[in-house]
Parts: structure tokens; sequence; C-alpha cells
């Protein structure tokens, strides 16, 4: 709440605001609960004595404002390069959409999302979110589409993916598939998955934040909360 009130005092002060119905204390806290917890406008409007709307700005001013600071893909390498190896995944963040909505319904997870990469180091912390793609979108694709397969050959760094990003090539490793397969085959696989499930845990993490659980607002605005809530994880950590 500190992190969040001194960027939106600065903010105050870059566009010469001069006076809000609640202080920037008193705006990070409906912008906390409603990344946090998933409160409505509505209920943090009556809660705080303010109208639907200013809620409504308040708390897009916020993620705007945090959005702007999430790391790039550039930046996150800088970060990556220093590690042994990186962990990419992909989550389908669940949105309220109708079946009308063919882009956004992902057949494997049988329900309307976006479709959101992450890569974390090898102990669990996330480095980097991606912008928010159609449900419907490959994980391996997604990947290709943000540039993460390209970066990491470039960093020439090991990464342990899971089976989403099988023919990736470059440094992505991923486990065997089929179901006989010979014994050294199922020892790698163990071994790999013991190394992957940091990711999991930190893609666990995320959805801690419980907006991301079911997002109701508009598919343009996902990628800045997605973004908004990595900013918020790194200031907490």
């Amino acid at each position: 709440m500190r992190h969040l009130s001194a960027l939106l005092a600065g903010q105050r002060r870059r566009i010469g605001s001069r006076w809000r119905r609640l202080t920037c204390g008193r705006q990070a806290l409906p912008v906390l609960g409603h990344l946090r917890c998933g409160d409505t406008y509505a209920r943090l409007a009556a809660g705080f004595r303010i109208g639907i709307a200013t809620a409504y700005r308040y708390i897009g001013e916020a993620v705007d404002r945090l959005a702007a600071l999430a790391p790039t893909l550039e930046q996150a390498m800088t970060t990556v390069r220093k590690k042994a190896y990186v962990i990419p995944d992909g989550t389908v963040l669940p949105i309220d959409r109708i079946a009308a909505d063919t882009p956004y319904y992902s057949g494997k997870h049988k329900r309307h999302g976006m479709n959101v990469q992450v890569l974390t180091d090898p102990f669990g912390r996330l480095l980097w979110a991606s912008s928010a793609l159609p449900g419907s979108t490959h994980d391996l694709t997604a990947a290709r589409h943000h540039g993460i397969i390209a970066a990491l050959t470039g960093a020439g760094l090991r990464c342990w993916a899971d089976k989403a990003y099988q023919g990736a090539g470059g440094p992505v490793r991923v486990p065997f598939r089929g179901r006989h397969l010979k014994r050294w085959k199922h020892r790698h696989n163990t071994t790999h998955a013991k190394i992957r499930c940091l990711g999991e845990q930190a893609m666990a993490t995320l959805k801690n934040w419980r907006l991301l659980r079911k997002l109701r607002c508009s598919t343009n605005r996902i990628t800045d909360v997605v973004k908004a809530v990595l900013v918020l994880h790194h200031a907490s950590t």
C-alpha cells in the first residue's frame, strides 16, 4: 500500500491535481481491494462513500500507472541472464464471455479466457508476464508471438518447459511424450517435473490475486491488470 500510495502521489504532482475526494493512501485501498480481493466497483464505491464512476476512475488510473512500470521482455532478459535456467509457463485466466466468443474459448481448459505467458526463475519467483492473448491461442504459439523463444535462444539459457512447448527448439527442454517409455525416459520426466513444479507454484502465487480468478472487465484491459499485479507482487517481495 505504501508503494502504491507513493506512485499515486507522484502521479498527482505530475498532472497537477489539486483536490481529490480520497487521499493517495485512501485511493490505494480500493485499488488493492479490487485487485487482491476481486471486490466490485459498486461495493468499493459504497464502502468508501464515492460514486461508482469515481471508483472506476481511481482504480483505472492506478492500474495504468502500475502497468507502465512492468518490466519488458528485454529488461527481463537482463535479469534472466544471471540465472542458471528459466521456467516458462502459460495459463488461461477465466473471463465472463458467452459461447459465441469463439476466439476466447480454450478447448484444453473448456472455458473462455485469456492466455498469459510468464517467466520464472529457478526459485519460483515471477520475473515477467506477457500481454494477454485470446484463450484459444496455444502456449507455443503465444510464446513465439511474444518473442520468448527467440529471446531465450539469443540469451543462450537453458529453459525447462512442459509438453505444451513441444517443438519449440533452441534451449527449450520438454519432457518425453508417450505411454510406453523406457526407464531412463521416465527418470528424465520425473526430474524434469521436479524442476518445473516451481513454475507452477509461481503461477499459483499470481492467482492468489482473486481478480485474476474471474475477470469481468474488457479484454482490452486484462493486459494492464496482469502487469499491475506483477508490479505489486514484486513490490511485496
